[in-house]
């Protein structure tokens, strides 16, 4: 049997090293250890920890994707650690987005890209958001819509133009995640968008752009020339893919 991690010298024991030392000092596992707390049933929690990160095929991401009710059926987790884990990735993402988030105006899509996708990047599930601009394309709220396979009979207009109407919205712009990881947008990703841009002209609300959101990388329906709205609609936009690296970089 493992000794229990109270019996190691401190200076092995995972929350001991993470008070006297950085944080990317210490290995993954010995995180997990940390939020895990205490070990289970002869295990320490660097055993749980080295475990869960096996079922996850040893992915950090994957193991931030996981959903707590799959996490705490594996051994030794159960829900209370599973939730634990759950909201620390949560919290990272969140950290990820928060520099991006402050800027409360729109200049272009990469600006979409820096708020939604790191909260989106590793959803199983496609999630259809609605970002509602003043005149000035200052953000008046952002609201997911659906989740689910994007299609016509699951965006219907009036999910999407409600809160506009209620915010006095100048405006809006659509997007929505790929689980694969891949952006160009599918037959289905136009037809949505070309229901609401109608919709918007007769509510005399625009839809400004539809942004498709990858892993790392973003299309612009608008860039593409797939959205066409009045002159007066347009944002200043740049290039419709970007890397992580070079989205960091401000616009213009």
């Amino acid at each position: 049997m493992t000794p229990a991690i109270r019996e190691w010298p401190p200076a092995d024991r995972p929350r001991e090293r993470l008070s006297t030392h950085p944080p990317s000092t210490l290995t993954a596992r010995e995180l997990i250890a940390v939020l895990l707390g205490s070990g289970a049933a002869g295990r320490t929690a660097i055993d749980l920890a080295s475990e869960v990160l096996v079922r996850y095929g040893g992915s950090l991401r994957r193991l931030g994707a996981a959903d707590p009710r799959e996490l705490a059926t594996a051994p030794g987790i159960g829900p209370a650690r599973a939730c634990a884990v759950v909201a620390a990735f949560e919290l990272g993402r969140r950290a990820t987005a928060e520099p991006a988030r402050r800027s409360a105006r729109i200049r272009g899509p990469r600006d979409v890209f820096l708020r939604l996708g790191p909260m989106l990047r590793d959803k199983k599930q496609e999630e259809f958001w609605a970002v509602y601009l003043d005149t000035q394309n200052r953000i008046l709220s952002e609201r997911r819509i659906t989740i689910g396979l994007l299609n016509s009979s699951l965006v219907h207009p009036r999910e999407v133009f409600a809160p506009a109407i209620a915010l006095s919205a100048a405006s809006c712009i659509l997007a929505h995640n790929h689980p694969s990881g891949e952006p160009d947008p599918s037959p289905e990703d136009l037809e949505v968008t070309q229901q609401l841009v109608e919709s918007g002209r007769l509510l005399g609300i625009p839809v400004r752009d539809h942004i498709v959101l990858g892993d790392g990388s973003f299309v612009s329906l608008l860039e593409r020339g797939l959205l066409i709205p009045a002159k007066s609609d347009q944002l200043r936009t740049r290039a419709a893919a970007r890397t992580p690296d070079c989205a960091l970089t401000p616009t213009d």
